[in-house]
């Protein structure tokens, strides 16, 4: 199904975000926030969903970081919803569940046009390097709230919170990219529409 593509362009007094996705792409990525940890868990989102995504965010970092992560959160969430289009055909359910060290993630996503997060997380710092952890849960907060969809992110135990993250973007990752695969033509909605 060619097109599934989209662009959204983002300019606010307190960020400028420019986001592009392919839904069928490689898992690809090109990511400046001017965040590093930011941009290292989209690298995963982007590689373990085969999505490519090219984001580029300006931010006044100088206050912190929160406006920027909650804008690409945002800008990203549309771009995925945009590029879905009437979601025909798509799988609408992904889950993943990453291990990594010490942390162990179960994601899972219903791309249902009806937005929800639940996010049961317990970092057991307050920063990952120079990142407020509360900005991570703000993120996808806004992706899914954006992406119109259903996100439900659980970790039951970790001890190190760059561990924790990183297997959340993992796994979310691999939710979805299931989701937004194609599996047949329909609408996969007893509605008719997503």
């Amino acid at each position: 199904m060619p097109g599934r593509q989209a662009q959204i362009d983002r300019s606010t007094t307190e960020t400028q975000v420019h986001c592009q996705v392919d839904l069928d792409g490689t898992g690809a990525s090109q990511i400046e926030t001017g965040i590093g940890f930011l941009d290292h868990m989209l690298c995963h989102l982007a590689r373990h969903s085969s999505i490519d995504i090219q984001i580029k965010a300006r931010g006044d970092l100088h206050v912190d970081a929160h406006h920027t992560v909650e804008d690409v959160g945002i800008c990203l969430g549309q771009a995925l919803d945009k590029a879905l289009g009437n979601k025909a055909g798509i799988a609408r359910f992904g889950t993943g569940s990453v291990p990594m060290e010490d942390a162990l993630a179960h994601v899972a996503v219903d791309l249902s046009g009806r937005p929800y997060c639940v996010h049961n997380v317990r970092y057991p710092s307050t920063h990952i390097g120079q990142l407020d952890v509360e900005c991570l849960e703000q993120f996808l907060r806004a992706m899914s709230n954006s992406g119109r969809f259903n996100l439900h992110v659980n970790v039951p135990y970790g001890s190190n919170s760059h561990h924790i993250a990183e297997a959340i973007f993992k796994a979310l990752g691999q939710a979805l990219g299931q989701a937004v695969r194609i599996t047949g033509h329909q609408v996969p909605s007893t509605k008719g529409i997503l």
